[in-house]
């Protein structure tokens, strides 16, 4: 009774592009789940989707330079995160101001740059906006290898990421290195935002690193249920997005925002309605 549906989906997937567009949402999935939990934990939402459109700069000079578009936008976003990093140490700053002016900053550059100095390609328009089902067998290779460094980074990290997020004096007190596992975890996300350009865009990567972790937060306490739920949530809402956009001829990432968007606001009144 059950083998039509299944054989329905395996059909959609037969093509080449589908299935690279799969193994990508499969491994943004992992990403949303490891850094997602603690992207929402540790308030990060707007550094994630600032970080991505921080990027722009990057993008734009890549073609003219040369370079692969997502070496330069590494650079970029590894700036923004370390000058971040710099303006709240300093106290005198706001983390969301600084998250902001640093924003505007970068956007100016780029805009400069695209208008000014050099000629914004196609290239750009495609990161901006993100194509999942045309990627290239390079860019799973790079989401894994991201995936493998967010793993790492998790393992060796969590600890403080946790004491720091919660009582930083505490945790600085009783010798846990707090200021160098925020700079771990500003990199690993920025890491994660640039190698989900080209699936989703800079302009909607929250959609894959914020969005599930944030619905799945209103459901549980724990960080361990937190990255599994999130996990599990990004995977099943991406595939729902490549079979709906694949069926109606539509962009993946805008299906993937509205899905999400829709699944978080029905969460939220259950909740509300149950509270």
């Amino acid at each position: 009774m059950h083998a039509a549906p299944l054989t329905v989906a395996a059909l959609a997937f037969d093509a080449p592009y589908l299935q690279r567009a799969l193994v990508e949402v499969l491994l943004l999935a992992v990403l949303a789940g490891v850094l997602g939990a603690w992207i929402v934990l540790r308030r990060l939402a707007f550094y994630t989707h600032a970080v991505g459109t921080a990027t722009f700069p990057g993008l734009v000079v890549a073609g003219a330079w040369g370079v692969a578009p997502q070496l330069t936008a590494l650079a970029a976003a590894l700036g923004f995160g370390a000058g971040l990093e710099r303006l709240s140490r300093s106290r005198r700053l706001d983390v969301g101001a600084a998250t902001g002016l640093l924003l505007v900053a970068a956007l100016a550059g780029g805009v400069v740059l695209a208008s000014d100095v050099y000629e914004a390609g196609a290239g750009v328009d495609r990161l901006l906006f993100g194509t999942l089902i045309g990627l290239s067998e390079r860019d799973l290779w790079l989401t894994a290898a991201a995936v493998a460094a967010a793993l790492a980074a998790h393992a060796a990290m969590h600890r403080a990421w946790l004491a720091g997020g919660f009582d930083p004096g505490s945790a600085r007190a009783l010798g846990v290195p707090v200021a160098a596992a925020d700079r771990v975890l500003l990199a690993a996300v920025a890491v994660a935002v640039v190698v989900s350009l080209d699936a989703v865009g800079a302009l909607l990567v929250a959609v894959v690193l914020v969005v599930p972790a944030a619905t799945v937060r209103l459901l549980v306490g724990d960080v361990r249920t937190l990255q599994l739920g999130s996990a599990a949530l990004a995977a099943a809402e991406g595939v729902v997005a490549l079979l709906v956009a694949d069926t109606l001829d539509v962009g993946p990432g805008p299906v993937m925002a509205v899905l999400g968007g829709v699944v978080f606001a029905l969460v939220a009144a259950a909740r509300r309605g149950g509270a």
